[in-house]
């Protein structure tokens, strides 16, 4: 590998989603993500020419280099090393395709092999202090008794949890999994009327051009509102209903006629087509965090802005970047790490938080800009929780290193040893093992790792409070940043200074 870099070049293929890449002498296989699939294509890298062999994508490839195993469609097929374009005429007939799995065999390797993955990709070579072999010996007679993989699966839990180390999992395996039915959900909340109807007591606001935000109760221009009654569904009487939601079992993204009307009666109600969700979820999150915006712009008469960032993923960057550039006019901003799921994006995020204006720049007929651009001059303050995890943990580290502003809520999760890519089992299951620690800057000790991250100003959500509406970290949040923007009122020079006379 003497000098690899400099014998490097680039392909002349399009950018593009690449993937399984094998080299025989001078040509080059390799699928390429094209119109939603995954295509295959042969590069001649002595002639630097690309011919595309199909809509087939290569698995596996013969000692001898001779045979590949492709597919297209679950159609699969061995075929010679291909020059040309495919046609897959005679295919792999897997209908007759069973196996014999002695379980108990299958288990016994799969807890040896998890034993033995955590031993060569644990971060620390010293186990914590563990002596890993007696760990072994001590849990392995307790697979002789296993009888289901969820078994054995408490059975590793337990071996890799004497690591005392967060993001030690074992997922999945050849486990039941029953066909689930879902409920339809209407994107609202629903009491009881003395009547026995059921009364619309609240509908979750959405954006219904996107499938995950839609509310069905919000769509096609439906006369629906909040304090209307349910009286029937698909022509039932809700009054005759023990739970309205049985009348909605397995109706998700199915249509369902409801009958509406103002007054506690079925006399006079309107029929309405809906088609009912599978997960409120995603509504309720939307209308949480659009409440909060709505506080923050009440309570600061707008100048502050407020984010939430549910994960450190490719979710929470999007959700960062929605409402970061959005809200660039504001003079401060509150950031909501609460319930951060984790992920990788952090430094990212502290980058655009961290910018401060060192210049300003100004055109003929415009208004002053900061450069660089992407900032909020003011006052920036953080929310956590326990429930601030991985990622989510180390985004205040990182927050209250770089001195951006005062956090505030409870110690975050406390778990930030991170995992990478996971070796499957035989029967598909896996484990995640924790292999890369973080240690300060300092270079004197590992941090965060089975503590977390203390806030500046420690304030817990009363349950009962919450549950009402009340939420009291961010109304502290909003007291602390309304102060600050005292001393620092995050503005820029409005106005040029005086223009340049070079006449002499």
């Amino acid at each position: 590998f003497e000098g690899i870099k400099d014998r490097s070049f680039a392909l002349n293929t399009p950018n593009g989603s690449y993937s399984r890449a094998i080299c025989i002498d001078d040509q080059l296989y390799y699928t390429r993500r094209k119109d939603g699939g995954w295509n295959l294509y042969l590069y001649n890298l002595k002639e630097k020419k690309e011919t595309p062999l199909g809509d087939y994508t290569i698995h596996s490839i013969t000692a001898d280099y001779k045979k590949l195993l492709v597919s297209n469609n679950n159609n699969y097929g061995v075929i010679d090393v291909p020059k040309s374009p495919i046609s897959l005429e005679k295919t792999i007939d897997l209908s007759d395709v069973n196996t014999i799995v002695n379980l108990r065999q299958e288990w016994k390797q799969i807890y040896n092999e998890s034993w033995r993955q955590m031993r060569d990709f644990f971060y620390d070579p010293n186990m914590h202090g563990v002596n890993w072999d007696a760990i072994k010996s001590k849990y392995a007679p307790l697979v002789d008794h296993v009888n289901t993989r969820d078994d054995l699966n408490y059975i590793i839990g337990e071996m890799i949890g004497e690591l005392n180390c967060g993001h030690a999992y074992v997922n999945g395996g050849d486990r039941p999994s029953p066909k689930r039915i879902k409920t339809g959900l209407l994107g609202a909340e629903l009491s009881r009327d003395p009547s026995g109807y059921y009364k619309i007591d609240k509908i979750l606001q959405g954006r219904n051009w996107t499938e995950e935000l839609r509310s069905p109760l919000t769509e096609n221009d439906l006369e629906v509102k909040e304090g209307d009654y349910i009286v029937a569904i698909n022509g039932k009487s809700t009054k005759e209903m023990t739970n309205i939601y049985a009348a909605l079992f397995n109706k998700a993204d199915k249509q369902v006629e409801l009958a509406i009307n103002a007054k506690a009666t079925e006399a006079g109600s309107q029929k309405v087509i809906v088609k009912p969700i599978a997960d409120e979820g995603p509504l309720y999150y939307f209308n949480w965090v659009q409440n909060n915006i709505e506080k923050v712009n009440k309570a600061t008469n707008g100048e502050v802005g407020y984010i939430h960032i549910p994960d450190m993923g490719v979710g929470g960057l999007n959700e960062f970047i929605k409402y970061f550039y959005p809200q660039l006019n504001k003079k401060a901003l509150i950031i909501d790490d609460r319930g951060n799921g984790g992920g990788n994006v952090s430094p990212m995020i502290i980058e655009r938080l961290r910018r401060e204006v060192s210049m300003m720049a100004i055109s003929r007929n415009g208004r002053p800009n900061p450069k660089p651009e992407a900032l909020v001059p003011g006052p920036k303050v953080l929310l956590i929780d326990k429930y601030s995890a991985s990622d989510g943990d180390l985004f205040p580290y990182q927050f209250k290193y770089h001195k951006l502003g005062k956090i505030i809520g409870v110690r975050s999760w406390g778990g930030v040893v991170g995992i990478r890519g996971s070796l499957p089992f035989i029967d598909g299951g896996s484990l995640n093992r924790p292999e890369f620690a973080h240690f300060n800057a300092e270079g004197s000790e590992f941090i965060i790792e089975g503590y977390g991250v203390d806030p500046d100003i420690v304030i817990d959500n009363d349950p009962a409070k919450e549950y009402a509406g009340e939420d009291q970290q961010l109304n502290k949040a909003i007291e602390v940043v309304l102060e600050e923007l005292k001393t620092n009122p995050g503005t820029y020079p409005n106005a040029a200074p005086n223009y340049p006379n070079k006449a002499n």
